[in-house]
């Protein structure tokens, strides 16, 4: 089981497109569109989203997401309404980025909370000047062979893979770095096909981390 999303939006096609973008990263996940109104029109249904919710809980909780002003207090009236309001969330995020971000902590086993932060973290800024490398971080340099670099698919398939290992990982190119367990993060490098990265890696489990980002580089995430 995982944290189930569901995705409220006034429009029906942003909705199902973006679930259907989402499902891309997280195969396992349960990602519900609950967009416009019954006839097809513009707006937001309180009853189709109490409905998603309720569909896409399966037993670990459900955070959603909103775009505009009256979706977020339809969403937020729909929780009001459950039997046990605690199992589910509004996250108060960008729905593009917060669905792509929450789709990936969900994967990856996070508990609704995580996932609620994720879809928040995703509104932030990105910091991607390197730090200093610690005294005791491992790196490897890979070169990405794969026809799009480290676009969405892949980025997420990396973050999921890394969130196995007790390690703090991030992915360097140029002079820009990123958090090898944010996809938006690794996504904002830019990393094409032929690109060099850095993956440095330190915690208990630091090798074997870059032990299997290097086994995904060089099978191509599986592409």
């Amino acid at each position: 089981m995982s944290v189930g999303i569901v995705l409220v939006s006034h429009s029906a096609k942003l909705a199902e497109g973006l679930a259907e973008l989402a499902a891309q990263m997280a195969p396992d996940v349960t990602i519900l569109p609950a967009g416009g109104l019954s006839d097809g029109s513009i707006g937001t249904d309180y009853d189709e989203v109490v409905a998603a919710t309720q569909r896409a809980d399966s037993g670990d909780g459900v955070v959603l997401l909103y775009d505009l002003g009256s979706a977020q207090m339809t969403a937020e009236l729909a929780v009001e309404s459950l039997a046990d309001p605690s199992a589910a969330v509004v996250a108060d995020g960008p729905l593009v980025e917060g669905a792509i971000a929450a789709a990936v902590a969900a994967q990856a086993g996070q508990d609704r909370k995580a996932v609620a932060e994720a879809a928040a973290a995703a509104g932030l800024p990105e910091d991607l000047a390197p730090a200093e490398a610690p005294a005791d971080a491992a790196e490897i340099e890979l070169e990405l062979h794969n026809e799009v670099g480290l676009h969405a698919r892949p980025a997420a398939v990396l973050v999921r893979t890394l969130s196995e290992f007790d390690a703090e990982v991030t992915v360097r190119l140029g002079d820009q770095e990123a958090d090898g367990h944010s996809v938006l993060a690794l996504m904002s490098l830019g990393a094409r096909q032929g690109d060099r990265i850095r993956v440095r890696a330190r915690g208990p489990q630091a090798s074997a981390a870059l032990e299997k980002a290097k086994e995904l580089v060089d099978g191509n995430f599986g592409e």
